[in-house]
């Protein structure tokens, strides 16, 4: 059943010996990113509330005690998945214990399925009630999952509006509190201004390169953008680029840029900056997942791209049951943002699509209407404040059964 979202305040604790306790798990630079602003959301209802588990620096940050950090657990494709299992069932083994030890009021698991679906029955055996918050994409690929979140999870918060119904027919409790991004993508430097602190020239036009969050990603995502580029100045000759680089990622990484900078071409590469790269932005170029909801928040016409293994896509491809890749498109419902996946992903094909938008001022309007659909349809502000409340009621309702 669909959860309202002006939910009151839940009542405090019944044990008042101490603070009430939240275990989190999430994975990626966009989980730790939610999850550190549903902490702070969590810690304005009630200060004092102890929040420890499995994250990144921003969830550190935000106050958590991090049992585990999601550093080198975090990849995409078959055979790279395989190679982290180990790592990762020696982590869970610890964070088993750690909620054995702690016994937190509520579990919450953020996005990141492959990691958090096998902490699930640890904390149900536990007789800890469960929030899901980001569903996985069960909509587009392994909807058998669905059957394992029936079976632990006391309720869903979701962030798309189509994700509603899948949950209901589910009989799994569900809560639409929308997308955290429409209150975490902000920007607190004027454009000039930040251009100009970055060293780039206001008055050109900007292409930003967002080539993915995990290594494997940027490894095989960043090299063909980096060859697109030369291409779009060629087109475009006054135009800069800017690289948004996630975090805690190594410096070679980024060893295909060189090539770009030989060409006397301007590229700079930024760090906790994506919003205002992407503000500042003429076009986007990102890799398909979080960052295309972000560009949209933002409003910028983008060109979604990806790649992953040929043995990843040929065995992937069978199971994914969505027409498009990219969230922006999905909620649409249909193409409203070009996407260009495996075999169309070439430094020509970049090129095209983003000179397309540069040079045809209809079609990036277009495009900025259409996102602007887009941005309204995933709700307004005040998401991770309404996944805080839902948080506490069914901690709360756990601990009148």
């Amino acid at each position: 059943m669909t959860r309202p979202l002006d939910i009151a305040r839940a009542d405090p604790a019944t044990d008042s010996s101490r603070p009430r306790r939240v275990m989190i798990s999430c994975g990626e630079a966009s989980g730790d990113l939610y999850a550190a602003a549903l902490v702070d959301a969590l810690r304005a209802s009630e200060p004092h509330v102890e929040t420890f588990g499995f994250g990144g620096p921003r969830l550190a940050a935000a106050g958590a005690d991090l049992v585990g950090n999601f550093l080198g657990f975090s990849v995409t494709g078959l055979a790279e998945a395989v190679s982290v299992l180990p790592r990762s069932w020696r982590m869970i083994r610890r964070l088993g214990e750690a909620a054995r030890e702690r016994r937190p009021d509520v579990f919450v698991a953020v996005d990141f399925p492959d990691f958090n679906f096998r902490l699930l029955p640890i904390l149900h055996g536990l007789g800890v009630p469960i929030v899901y918050y980001v569903s996985p994409q069960l909509w587009a690929w392994r909807p058998g999952r669905l059957h394992t979140i029936a079976r632990y999870v006391s309720e869903m918060l979701v962030i798309f509006p189509f994700e509603v119904e899948i949950y209901q027919r589910a009989g799994v409790p569900v809560t639409l509190v929308g997308h955290p991004l429409a209150d975490l993508a902000v920007v607190r430097t004027p454009r000039d201004e930040w251009m100009a602190q970055v060293g780039l020239n206001p008055a050109k036009p900007l292409v930003a390169l967002l080539p993915g969050s995990r290594p494997n990603e940027v490894r095989r995502i960043l090299p063909v953008l980096a060859q697109a580029a030369p291409i779009i100045h060629r087109e475009v000759p006054d135009v800069q680029f800017v690289v948004a680089r996630a975090p805690s990622l190594e410096e070679r990484l980024f060893l295909p840029l060189e090539r770009v900078r030989a060409a006397s071409i301007p590229i700079v590469v930024v760090e906790q900056a994506t919003d205002e790269a992407m503000a500042a932005s003429s076009v986007v170029i990102t890799a398909s997942g979080t960052a295309t909801v972000q560009a949209a928040m933002h409003g910028r016409p983008m060109v979604i791209v990806y790649g992953v293994s040929p043995l990843t896509y040929a065995i992937g491809r069978r199971f994914v049951k969505v027409p498009h890749y990219g969230m922006v498109n999905l909620v649409a419902g249909r193409g409203i943002v070009p996407e260009l996946i495996q075999e169309r992903f070439t430094p020509d094909h970049v090129a095209r699509e983003a000179v397309s938008l540069l040079r045809d001022p209809p079609r990036a309007d277009a495009m900025r209407a259409d996102l602007a659909a887009v941005r309204e349809a995933l709700g307004g502000r005040g998401a991770s404040m309404r996944a805080a409340e839902a948080v506490w009621r069914v901690a709360t309702r756990a601990s009148h059964s």
